[in-house]
């Protein structure tokens, strides 16, 4: 028998480091190829990773909640001894999350700093130097009020000998339940942060006579029905393709903003992002080529990744490369809501509330189905005007649904 040191492959996307969401093994299990060893949370997806060689597991390496970074041990295994066996090449090792950290007062190579990749990225975007900071987390982890705390400080600080924040627990009740902030969770919540910190936000609302497209979506999945086809329309394939020529006008919408460079990105494809609710947590599939797929298609691939994303089934590229995106909480979406824009994108769409209700047309009073859409941009790139005349365009289709046909390929 010999020892096989597993180190965590390069999970692509630029991806540096994962969250330990769950071990599927533990010390003497015995594992055969490609059996999964451990759930991992980076910051597109929930990842299995598996492992290349079938053995007994001697020890893992980390914790639930901990990072395990790319080319640092994650599992040994004894296995047998039938060739030479060698460690996974690792030409530019990072050190294991369990590394004693570099003493505070000498500044450290920033690759070599613990932070996430949220915390790297967002370093980077301010110019800031993750080595002169000092970390206040575990194993001297540089967390994002470490961060925000060196920006508040402005470029006049000296970060390398800044006292780091002192955080004071919350008192404790008998009757109290304290759960840690994990997973999807986790990563929901600084992605969040960051959204609200970088993007200055503001939200142009308006109402939407739904009435003819529900009479058009009706008359549509009759005919889908009719015909033995089993997709039914949802609202958001109509919203997909009414965003298409509205974005067409306005391009700036379809656009992510490069914080280092300055630069809004106006993106030559429609990849949207449909946000998805699952038992972890808001889940943000991306439909791809927009413009490409018809009503039936639209509904066919948001249904798949919506059931992917449920089942913790979606690939690294079905969560990456979204230029918009669009949220609803079908009954649930209240009157009003102002959704968070996600970053880097400049701009989100809400879907809300649709409710039948007494509305003057044409100086009589008549009932119609009413609902509210919120468009929360950026307002660095966008103007409220610009935000508002999109939002119109958007509405003019959605009150004359047959004008989508005009504009489909």
């Amino acid at each position: 028998m010999a020892t096989f040191e597993f180190k965590l492959p390069d999970l692509g996307e630029g991806v540096v480091e994962g969250e330990i969401v769950q071990w599927l093994v533990s010390p003497g299990d015995v594992v055969a190829e490609d059996q999964g060893l451990v759930e991992l949370m980076t910051d597109k997806a929930t990842v299995t990773v598996p492992t290349p060689k079938a053995g007994r597991v001697v020890q893992v390496h980390g914790k639930v909640g901990e990072m395990a970074k790319v080319h640092a041990l994650l599992v040994t295994l004894e296995v047998e001894s039938t060739a030479p066996l060698a460690a996974v090449p690792s030409p530019a090792a990072a050190p294991s999350v369990k590394a004693a950290p570099v003493p505070a007062q000498e500044p450290r190579e920033a690759a070599k700093v613990l932070a996430t990749p949220v915390t790297r990225r967002m370093a980077r975007e301010h110019g800031i130097d993750l080595g002169a900071i000092s970390g206040s987390g575990p194993q001297g982890r540089v967390l994002k009020a470490d961060l925000v705390a060196a920006l508040e400080t402005g470029p006049a600080a000296t970060p390398a000998v800044r006292e780091s924040p002192r955080l004071v627990p919350l008192p404790q009740a008998a009757a109290d339940e304290r759960i840690p902030l994990r997973g999807l969770r986790k990563k929901i919540a600084e992605k969040m942060v960051r959204s609200k910190f970088t993007a200055p936000h503001s939200t142009f609302v308006e109402e939407v006579d739904f009435t003819e497209l529900i009479r058009l979506r009706k008359r549509l999945n009759e005919s889908l029905a009719a015909a033995g086809d089993d997709t039914r329309l949802s609202f958001l394939p109509f919203f997909c393709k009414a965003l298409v020529p509205v974005m067409q006008r306005f391009p700036s919408l379809n656009a992510n903003f490069d914080h280092a460079s300055q630069e809004l990105v106006v993106r030559g494809a429609y990849n949207f992002g449909i946000a998805a609710a699952t038992e972890d947590g808001l889940t943000v599939p991306v439909v791809k080529d927009v413009a490409r797929l018809s009503l039936r298609q639209l509904a066919s691939e948001i249904g798949r990744l919506a059931e992917a994303a449920r089942k913790k089934q979606l690939k690294m590229d079905e969560l990456s490369g979204g230029t918009f995106t669009i949220t609803s909480l079908g009954t649930s979406g209240g009157l009003l809501a102002l959704p968070i824009i996600n970053y880097p994108e400049v701009a989100i769409l809400g879907i809300h509330r649709i409710r039948r209700r007494p509305v003057v047309v044409d100086e009589a009073v008549v009932i119609r189905d009413v609902g509210t859409v919120s468009l929360s941009f950026d307002h660095r790139v966008i103007d409220g005007l610009v935000a508002a005349d999109a939002t119109y365009a958007l509405i003019h289709h959605l009150e004359r649904p047959e004008t989508l046909f005009l504009d489909m390929a």
